[in-house]
């Protein structure tokens, strides 16, 4: 069974709103539209998606482009954040780089890297075995950390910031085969280009 895993695009930063209820921007909404229109994306059978609104919009547009049903699953969520609060980069990068460098470590007390990714392969686990032999691709929307974190564990590589989406603001994505654990393709802009075909 074929899995995307596909991470949202740029958000709408307000520092007066919680972080997880950001939206997509309008240039997010565009790119995430782009994504909509691939081949990729006319396969999806079923879209799971964290409950964060970034990752519901975009799995909105995929839900109205193609009719594809939509299950929030909470664990699909970022890493837990909620003892800092909103912290503005460049302070929020220095953060990240050691969430992800001290796996082990509860990170000013954020979510530890090791926690997060067992969280995150039991939910993606549980979302293939709910779409079952359905028809259609698996789509998991969620967001850069959990892609990086799962991206690893499909490697069989240690956590590390090295596995991170390559586009600044998100909107990347992955597909593996989910019955093997196995990755079909690394990561790759939402928006095609002339190196996917």
């Amino acid at each position: 069974m074929r899995v995307l895993l596909v991470t949202h695009p740029e958000v709408t930063i307000d520092p007066a709103v919680p972080v997880p209820d950001w939206g997509l921007s309008a240039r997010g909404r565009e790119r995430m539209a782009a994504f909509c229109a691939r081949p990729e994306a006319a396969s999806i059978g079923h879209v799971f998606v964290s409950s964060e609104r970034k990752a519901r919009d975009g799995a909105d547009m995929l839900h109205e482009r193609h009719g594809c049903p939509v299950t929030i699953d909470p664990r699909l969520g970022e890493n837990d954040r909620s003892a800092t609060g909103y912290v503005a980069p460049p302070r929020f990068w220095e953060i990240v780089d050691r969430f992800f460098a001290e796996p082990e470590t509860s990170v000013l007390g954020w979510e530890r890297a090791v926690d997060a990714q067992a969280r995150i392969k039991a939910a993606v686990r549980d979302c293939i075995a709910a779409h079952g032999d359905r028809v259609g691709d698996v789509c998991i929307v969620s967001h850069g950390g959990v892609g990086t974190l799962l991206l690893c564990d499909l490697l069989g590589a240690p956590i590390s910031r090295d596995r991170d989406q390559p586009v600044a603001g998100g909107g990347c994505f992955f597909a593996f085969d989910g019955s093997a654990w196995v990755l079909e393709h690394g990561w790759r802009d939402i928006v095609p280009s002339a190196s996917d075909r």
